[in-house]
């Protein structure tokens, strides 16, 4: 048997950016590491319930071939004899969004499906963590990694996973094919705060320095006052 992830994530295309991305949370550790999978220009996973990462992967490459989410989800979940015990969300890189929640997910459970982001969870107090979520990620400006984020501490304060917290993940991918933000909270008693400060001292830190690094076109290009932060001791910058 699969791992179960009880869990609630959101996933979401931003066409003004072409950024793909994935907010994610559970009572288990390690989320970050077993269920989101995002792959650039093409689409973004959400595995979850009873994981079988290789769904997402092989959604990812339907998506490569040319099908949309719904195209994608449709052929993988239909092949998959334990459809019933799955969650997953998907979006493509043209912003079409699905989700799909077996009758035998632990409840509560469900979805909510939008134009270019898909929410979903599962053994949650209630729905109204899918709505909270809903209504941060439409009424948060900013840059996709923080609508994401926002999402997801709305949907924890709304309730959450039923049996608690404990690690929490933060995953978007730009044009190139490292990703823009890749952070996550593994194992803490407030996986989303904690989450959130990791965000805050890597929108300082690291950013600029992803900012900068090398394309397939183009040489690093780093600002010399970046250099100059980078040398510093971590407690200095």
């Amino acid at each position: 048997m699969t791992l179960q992830a009880n869990t609630f994530s959101i996933v979401a295309n931003c066409q003004k950016s072409g950024q793909l991305g994935i907010a994610i949370s559970t009572a288990l550790p390690g989320v970050g590491g077993l269920c989101p999978f995002i792959c650039p220009n093409v689409g973004a996973v959400s595995t979850q319930s009873w994981v079988n990462p290789y769904l997402a992967i092989d959604i990812i490459e339907c998506l490569k071939n040319g099908d949309s989410a719904s195209e994608a989800l449709e052929q993988v979940i239909d092949a998959d004899e334990e459809r019933d015990l799955r969650q997953l969300g998907v979006v493509d890189a043209s912003g079409n969004a699905v989700s799909w929640t077996g009758n035998k997910c632990t409840s509560w459970a469900g979805q909510i499906s939008r134009p270019g982001v898909a929410i979903q969870g599962n053994m949650l107090k209630s729905q109204a963590t899918l709505e909270a979520m809903q209504i941060a990620f439409e009424h948060t400006t900013g840059a996709l990694s923080e609508r994401l984020l926002s999402a997801l501490e709305a949907g924890q304060e709304a309730g959450g996973d039923k049996r608690g917290k404990q690690s929490a993940a933060l995953k978007v991918f730009g044009v190139e094919e490292y990703p823009l933000v890749d952070l996550r909270s593994d194992e803490h008693a407030e996986p989303i705060e904690e989450l959130r400060r990791i965000v805050a001292i890597s929108n300082i830190q690291l950013a600029p320095f992803i900012a900068g690094m090398p394309s397939r076109n183009k040489k690093s290009v780093l600002d010399e006052a970046v250099k100059s932060m980078l040398l510093l001791p971590p407690n200095q910058r």
